[in-house]
């Protein structure tokens, strides 16, 4: 596939995941170098760190959190999401732990200040999680980027995975190849209407 089509069809994939085909630790390997040249701050290269965690009993141990923050979530904001992604959210929350392999992006620091110290930080690491999402896509695999446990569980999730203080969690994302080949680019607003020339709210003609 061509770089626009890999780009406006790289979805967040979760009902479509396949659960009993195995993942290669070389391909998410060879996905993880290639996300390694997005870009990033000159004074963050040495501070990403990727976890691959593929053990059943550690990925059921991992699940127990984010199932339990994101099923409450569910329950208080349910009503505000379409039908569609709801059910698919909640077929991940079911199945994360038999997802073959769960990778963690972990960034050294923890993010404080204001709005440009957050950017920063922010900014050294999810272009890299956006590039390896590419990279999985272009080879047949799926992911999404999940964070319920950071809801009060980042903690527990580092002593179990021994995860060392000093290090922010930012993204979990379940890894596996997909069911389903092809995707759609989905729909999105109009680019004319949410653009903007010299100042805002100056149409772009």
């Amino acid at each position: 596939m061509d770089a626009d089509e890999l780009l406006t069809t790289t979805r967040s994939v979760r009902r479509k995941l396949d659960l009993d085909r195995p993942v290669e630790q070389e391909v998410i390997t060879e996905c993880l170098r290639i996300a390694m040249q997005a870009p990033i701050a000159g004074n963050q290269l040495d501070a990403i760190r990727w976890l691959v965690v593929r053990d059943p009993e550690l990925k059921a141990r991992v699940a127990g959190p984010v199932r339990e923050v994101g099923e409450a979530a569910q329950r208080q904001y349910g009503h505000l999401v379409p039908p569609r992604s709801l059910a698919s959210a909640k077929f991940l929350l079911d199945n994360i732990h038999r997802v073959p392999a769960l990778v963690l992006a972990c960034l050294a620091g923890r993010p404080d200040g204001g709005n440009a110290e957050l950017t920063g930080f922010y900014g050294s690491i999810y272009p890299a999680i956006w590039s390896f999402q590419l990279a999985l896509r272009a080879r047949g695999l799926g992911s999404t980027i999940t964070g319920y446990h950071l809801f009060g569980h980042e903690a527990e999730v580092a002593r179990l995975l021994g995860i060392p203080e000093g290090f922010t969690q930012v993204a979990l994302l379940p890894v596996a190849y997909t069911t389903q080949k092809d995707f759609r680019p989905a729909a999105r607003p109009p680019v004319e209407e949410i653009t903007y020339l010299d100042r805002w709210g100056a149409r772009v003609s």
